[in-house]
Formats: C-alpha cells, sequence, structure tokens
C-alpha cells in the first residue's frame, strides 16, 4: 500500500477507484465484491475481461466495474478507463487488478503510466502481510452473507404463499405440452 493516500479500509467503503496488485484473480474479485456490497443498490458487480468490453461497462453512472487483470487489456481500453477517471462526473467505483507489481507491469509497458497516476494515491497491494488473512475473512463473510440473502427470499416466497393459499388463490406449474405449440414455463394462477 502506498504510506500517502488511502488506507485500504478506506478504498472498500468509498467511491474511490483502485489499483489491485499482487494477489490471486480470486482474491482481487473477492476485494471488489467487497467494495460492490457497499455500493449494491446502485447495482451489479460488473467484471470486464475483454477488451471490447470496457466502453460499454463504463459507461454505467454507478456501481462497481471489477477488471481482474488490466496488463491483459490494450493500451487503447487502458487509455478508455483514464478517460473515464479524467472526466466523467458520475462513473462507477473502478477496480483495476494487476496480477503482477506495478514496477513489473511499467517495465514492460502493460500499464499505462496516466493510468497509474489517476490511481497513485488509491492503491493496494495484495502481497502485504496480514491481506491475505484479511481477504479470506471477507470471503467467509461474503459467503455467509448470500446464505443469508438467499434464506430471507425463500422465507419471503413462502410466506407469500401461504398468504395467496390463505386467500383462495393457488399456484400451480403447468407440466402438460401441447403438441402443436410449447406452453409457457410460467405458473399458472387460479381462484377456488
Amino acid at each position: 500500500m502506498t504510506p500517502r493516500g488511502y488506507r485500504e479500509e478506506e478504498l472498500v467503503a468509498n467511491r474511490a477507484s483502485v489499483l489491485l496488485s499482487g494477489g490471486t484473480e480470486d482474491e482481487r474479485r473477492t476485494w471488489a465484491a467487497t467494495a460492490a456490497r457497499n455500493f449494491s443498490k446502485e447495482g451489479p458487480l460488473v467484471e470486464v475481461r475483454q477488451t471490447e468490453q470496457v466502453g460499454e461497462a463504463l459507461k454505467q453512472p454507478r456501481g462497481v466495474v471489477f477488471i481482474p487483470d488490466v496488463a491483459r487489456l490494450s493500451i487503447p481500453a487502458q487509455g478508455l478507463i483514464v478517460r473515464c477517471l479524467q472526466t466523467q462526473e458520475e462513473r462507477p467505483k473502478i477496480v483495476v487488478g494487476l496480477s503482477g507489481g506495478v514496477e513489473q507491469a511499467r517495465t514492460k509497458g502493460t500499464l499505462r503510466e496516466d493510468l497509474l497516476y489517476r490511481l497513485h494515491l488509491a492503491q493496494v497491494d495484495l502481497t502485504t502481510e496480514g491481506m491475505r488473512e484479511l481477504i479470506a475473512q471477507r470471503r467467509s463473510q461474503l459467503a455467509a452473507d448470500e446464505a443469508a440473502r438467499k434464506a430471507e427470499a425463500e422465507r419471503l416466497a413462502a410466506e407469500k404463499a401461504a398468504q395467496l393459499k390463505a386467500s383462495g388463490i393457488s399456484m400451480k406449474s403447468s407440466r402438460m405440452r401441447s403438441k402443436v405449440a410449447p406452453r409457457a414455463t410460467s405458473p399458472k394462477v387460479t381462484r377456488r
């Protein structure tokens, strides 16, 4: 982590765009998903893996855009990210991953200098001592949150079905198929 700039825990929660270096792709994805949880009301986490996806992903005004490894994107596509950071007032939080170290990418020419400049105060090195453990804790928390969300959705669905049944409406799934034309697979609502 860069001594000047944001602390890692601030970067997870604020709107600043971030450069994640080191670690595995899964660790970078977990970091991005943790950040996206703070902005879940704004939209889903959008993952960009190919150059062609960059322009469209950056058009969304909110949410989080995650790029697992920016070195795999073309230099012009990285330029779109720089332009977005420079000019778009309303933009998503951009989490830019880098598989190796920053200096290694600069030496190879796979990371634009102006992109690095734009993100110089918002860098997180996932190889820093203690980061792997923190990422593992966050991964566990994300899994627990997802399980709780699914359980709540199932509870609400069961509650709604019970209310419908009590009011005399039943939900039946249509299993018979016509030989002429296939029927829709949505449930059929009938009154008793």
